[in-house]
């Protein structure tokens, strides 16, 4: 706080002279879009500059007055629809490239930095400036959308959620998310917290309910309590988690079979306010909430008590810290030992031989993952059909999945956090061999052939991504063709010989692609000639 408030007050100090005259420029060269006057469009780096040197300003309280005078607002949120509408993707390298030096560069990568502004660093500016804006506006009781032609209120937070969204730069996210809690929306909103929420009040699936002080109950999910706000349940649950099964001898269909256990209640105290703790399950189970008014101020205590900090820091309006860790939404926490005695339901993955496996919960010997129905049904409409069915299946305590171990674990990952776990990168990758690296892709190519039968098309359109992204030479696309093509993965087949059509004729000389059937040989033949009419 100290450096901050020293680095306002130099700025606002060399700003005294000319700052409002550089002010003005500045927007000037944000109002093209405003405008319309396409022909007077700046360069990324001049954006770049100019959008910094705007929030800059936007953060100094003697010079708020003068951004929102100049059309500092109608400029940013002309810039927001502008960027929205064209789609535009800037490589940071390509706005910085004056400032690389190739000698002092590491040889070797680090993957396990993460890149907090991303390659989004254009609407990470305009969304910070307007944030910054927003807050002084508030305050003076003044509405910026007033008068504008460019965008209303409620099409402003709906752009504002799908970028959130969207993007995988966490410091764009933390920015949406500060933003957006000036309009009395706070959270993380998410599609996997979308798909949650239906849950909410479900009593087919509910482990417990909240008795609330007018006599009222509330169906809740101890599994989803457990993921997002472990303060919420009973005590004696919390001192229970990890135990293991009570017999070495029982199975994993008997571990799973212990919850199937009576519905408990909660009996709420009279002082918990029933309004703020059903907005509370809201952020709970979706991720987001909206209140305003004195509602706020109660959930503000709720939250304190409960060590919902994130939802805390929104709800005060307070400013991310630079370079903290992105907030989602993740259940992954219920994977673990913690949320084996919630499970209700064992997900088996086809054996192999090289397969060994010992599960610290029980006994079963074959590669499982302890779940939990509520959150397979709320994630994938094919197990909640399944579930809901009255087959013998649906009452089934095993769900044997017909793919290997490592797809297993990539799927249910997927499942409970909509996060899609990816191959070792740079160094690493670049060092195995083709069969290691097809061995790294094959789980994604199973799970592409699974995804169709399950109508996971998201998860689909994930490992689509991820398989093309490290096809790096014309022998691993070899490799992936001939595996793609036994999933009848066809999409994929055709990309991946796209991606060789020029290399045929040496491919073919060399018996690169004797391992491949006629047909599939014919169809990059095809592609080849093809590539050399064009």
């Amino acid at each position: 706080k100290y450096i901050s408030s020293q680095a306002k007050l130099v700025l606002f100090e060399i700003l005294k002279l000319d700052g409002e005259e550089h002010l003005k420029h500045m927007i000037c060269f944000l109002n093209f879009v405003f405008f319309g006057d396409t022909s007077r469009m700046p360069d990324e780096f001049q954006m770049l500059i100019n959008l910094m040197g705007l929030t800059c300003y936007s953060a100094l309280p003697q010079f708020y007055r003068q951004v929102v005078g100049n059309g500092g607002v109608k400029a940013i949120l002309a810039f927001v629809r502008w960027w929205l509408d064209n789609d535009v993707h800037v490589q940071k390298l390509s706005l910085t490239s004056h400032l690389q030096n190739t000698s002092k560069e590491a040889t070797c990568c680090r993957n396990d930095i993460e890149d907090w502004e991303g390659e989004e660093s254009h609407l990470l500016l305009a969304v910070w400036s307007l944030a910054e804006m927003i807050n002084h506006h508030m305050t003076d009781g003044l509405d910026i959308f007033t008068g504008q032609a460019v965008y209303g209120k409620e099409q402003f937070i709906k752009d504002i959620q799908d970028i959130f969204i969207s993007t995988r730069s966490s410091g764009l996210t933390a920015y949406c998310s500060h933003l957006l809690s000036f309009f009395g929306c706070y959270g993380f909103p998410s599609k996997l917290g979308k798909k949650i929420m239906l849950a909410l009040g479900d009593e087919d699936q509910c482990d417990m309910s909240f008795i609330l002080r007018n006599g009222q109950s509330v169906n809740v999910h101890q599994v989803v309590l457990l993921a997002r706000c472990p303060s919420l349940l009973p005590p004696e649950d919390l001192s229970d988690k990890g135990k293991t099964a009570e017999s070495n001898g029982s199975s994993g269909r008997q571990a799973t079979d212990k919850c199937q256990r009576t519905k408990k209640e909660v009996v709420l105290s009279a002082q918990v306010d029933e309004q703020a703790l059903l907005k509370l399950l809201d952020y709970i189970y979706s991720g987001h909430l909206q209140a305003e008014g004195d509602l706020v101020r109660k959930l503000k205590m709720l939250a304190k008590r409960c060590n919902m900090h994130p939802l805390l820091q929104l709800l005060c309006n307070k400013r991310p810290m630079w370079a903290s860790s992105m907030i989602s939404f993740d259940l992954s926490h219920a994977l673990g030992p913690a949320g084996h005695d919630l499970s209700d339901i064992v997900l088996e993955a086809k054996s192999t031989e090289d397969t060994r496996w010992t599960c610290s919960y029980c006994s079963f010997s074959m590669p499982h993952v302890h779940a939990h129905r509520v959150i397979l049904s709320a994630s994938c409409e094919y197990l909640r059909a399944l579930f809901q069915s009255g087959m013998q299946e649906s009452h089934s305590l095993t769900l044997k999945v017909p793919i290997t171990w490592e797809a297993l674990r990539k799927l249910v990952t997927w499942i409970y956090s909509h996060i899609t776990p990816e191959p070792v990168s740079g160094c690493l990758w670049d060092n195995m061999d083709v069969e290691k690296k097809i061995t790294e892709l094959q789980p994604y190519i199973e799970l592409c052939w699974l995804s169709e039968f399950w109508f996971l098309d998201d998860f689909e359109n994930e490992c689509l991504r991820v398989i093309t992204s490290f096809l790096d030479s014309p022998e691993l696309s070899v490799k992936v063709i001939q595996l793609a093509a036994d999933f009848s993965q066809w999409i994929l087949v055709n990309i991946a010989v796209k991606r060789i059509a020029p290399s045929y004729h040496t491919m073919r000389r060399s018996g690169t692609l004797d391992i491949l059937d006629e047909g599939l040989v014919e169809m990059i033949r095809v592609a080849s000639v093809r590539l050399c009419q064009e």
